[in-house]
Formats: structure tokens, sequence, C-alpha cells
């Protein structure tokens, strides 16, 4: 993929912001390269030809990238978007490409810059309806507003509802994610009222465990009770046993870490959670392995936010390495999702 930056002029002549032309050919850096329930791909397979030929994949500014290697898995198009700010902040998007009658998949993460993002994405998902795409399946990896799924206080707005709204306003056929944490619904299908899937990167995140990280005697945890089907899965994948940890409060000040009954002397830990945030609990989780006689310990993520100061506090409390995924491009974005986002489009468009 090329990135051509291109200067915009408003209508007074001045210099605007650069054009961003997102383009088909993949930069060599990225060649070969209790929630809810989740989506588990099976061994990848190849999209029949009838999809292919009338498949594209359309990536977002904020997953240009990642939209790149799902093309690629898939065999299909990968098309070509201009996309720029005005200078009053305004975002222009404009699609390349001719999709009427076409299967667009348009993959956009909403981090960092959330709103940004959204607005862009509706725009583009607008445009691609009214240029006649046959279907339209929004690929958001990392969702955001997904956390208010209820009005706990008079008032409140229920993001999360409000966002699948406006996605299926604008014309999505059907919606995929990746390990969206949703507190208190069972399924992402009971946010939407078109198809939607919660995939997982877990099964991967594990199995670069195993072929990386190489952990002798492994446990997997889950930090908090919440982080149960995720350790599961990587579990799963290194053949090892899991166990989730308990925050006790014991003042209004202090949290002890209940690591139950589980024998941590002498084994490494591998730590396994959707977001990985400040750190915070992570390292207390981490402080507690050691006082139990853990060895080498380790924390995967799907989600790496990483706030300022993150990845100093998990090392300083023992922790060796930190993976995560390409949900949110980081210098641990170790594991790339385009594997399971392109094997979930295969199998909710695929015969």
């Amino acid at each position: 993929m090329k990135y051509m930056a291109d200067e915009a002029c408003n209508r007074t002549g001045q210099t605007g912001y650069p054009t961003l032309f997102c383009t088909g050919q993949l930069p060599e850096r990225c060649q070969g390269s209790r929630a809810s329930s989740f989506y588990l791909p099976g061994r990848f397979s190849r999209v029949p030809e009838s999809l292919e030929r009338k498949m594209m994949v359309l990536g977002g500014s904020a997953s240009i990238d990642l939209a790149g290697k799902v093309a690629k898995t898939l065999n299909a198009k990968h098309g070509e978007l201009e996309i720029k700010r005005f200078p009053d902040g305004e975002k222009y998007v404009r699609i390349l490409d001719d999709v009427k009658d076409q299967n667009i998949v348009v993959v956009q993460s909403l981090y960092r810059n959330p709103d940004e993002y959204i607005m862009e994405l509706l725009l583009l998902v607008d445009a691609l309806r009214d240029l006649g795409a046959s279907s339209i399946t929004g690929v958001v990896p990392y969702l955001a507003y997904a956390r208010q799924d209820a009005r706990f206080k008079p008032g409140e707005a229920v993001s999360s509802l409000t966002i699948a709204k406006l996605f299926e306003t604008v014309g999505m056929t059907s919606f995929m994610t990746v390990d969206t944490h949703l507190h208190r619904l069972e399924d992402v299908s009971k946010v939407f009222h078109i198809p939607a899937h919660n995939l997982s990167a877990m099964p991967l995140l594990g199995k670069y465990a195993q072929e990386n990280l190489n952990p002798k005697k492994p446990v997997v945890v889950g930090p908090d009770e919440e982080a149960e089907p995720w350790a599961a899965m990587v579990a799963k994948e290194l053949d090892a046993e899991h166990t989730v940890f308990h925050k006790k409060r014991v003042s209004s000040t202090k949290v002890e870490i209940d690591t139950g009954d589980v024998e941590f002397e002498g084994r490494d830990v591998v730590f396994a959670d959707d977001i990985i945030s400040t750190g915070g609990t992570i390292a207390e989780s981490a402080r507690a392995c050691t006082k139990k006689g853990a060895k080498r310990i380790f924390a995967l993520c799907t989600h790496p936010v990483l706030a300022e100061g993150a990845l100093e506090r998990m090392k300083n409390a023992g922790v060796r390495s930190v993976v995560g995924t390409d949900t949110i491009p980081s210098n641990v974005s170790k594991v790339t999702v385009a594997p399971v986002i392109a094997e979930g489009i295969r199998k909710t468009n695929g015969n």
C-alpha cells in the first residue's frame, strides 16, 4: 500500500491538510506477513472464486495496513480511497473504484480518535450504499463506546446502542468486531439488528506465545473474572491449565489479589485479557504471582491501548513481555488479526 500525500487547497488558495490516497499495493513491511460468545474460525481456507471476483476490501485511515492484509488473505481487491481533512477539520471521503454490485468489506478500528474515525466510517458506508454496493460488511476490530451498554443514571446516553444505530442507518448489512468486551450483554448480536459477530484473536495470541515465548509449565491467568473466556482460549492453545484472579478490597484505598489455589512455584505465567490500558491490573497480578514463586511472566491482549506509562508499570512489576495485536497499531502489536477477520468474512459470505 502506498501513502501519497498531496496538499489540498481551500477556496482561498491557502494550503490545507494533506490528502491521503489509500491504494491497494501493500508495503514491504506488511507482506507475508464474560462478555459474549465468540466466533472461532477453523482452518483458513480459500474464498470461493465467485465471491473473490465480487469482493473488495477498503480500509479507513485508522486501518489501512490491516485492510491490506485482509485483502491479501482473501485474495480480494484492495480498493482505493481518497481521504483528506479540510482546514476546518471536516473529513472528505472519495471511493476511487467502481463498487456497484460488489460485496464490500470496510475495515476501520476506532482507537485513540474514535469520534473522527466513526464519522469517516459513516461517510464511507453511506457513499458505498449510494453507489450501489451489493453488501457492506463493517469490520471494526476495536469497537469504541462499547462499555456503556446500559443506563445507570438518569439521562445517560447508552453509547453502544447509539453506535449500532448509526452503523445500521447508513447502510451496513453486517458487522464484525474482535474481542469486544460487552459487560452486561451476552452477545454483540444483541446490540445490532443486522448480522453481527464477535471474532476472537485469542487462539492466534496463544499460538504466538507457544511458538515465540515458549512458556515452561505454563499457567494461563485471567486477571479478573471477566477475562475467563480469553484465558480459556489461550490455555487451549498452550495445552495448559487456566485460572482467574479475584480482587478483594480490604480498605477504601487497598486492593488485594486473590490468586486462588493454583500452584505457581517454578512456573511461567501467561496473562490473557481483551484490553490492556493502564497496565495496573496486570502489574498488581504479576506481583502476586511473583510472591507465589512464578518464574517468567508474560501478558497477552487483543487491544493494546497502553496509556502513558503502562508498559513501564508492567515491566517494573516483573512482566517480561507484552504481546498485542494490530487492532491498535503499537510497538507490541506482534500478531495480526487479518486471518481471523478473513475467515469470519469467508464463513459469513461464502458457501
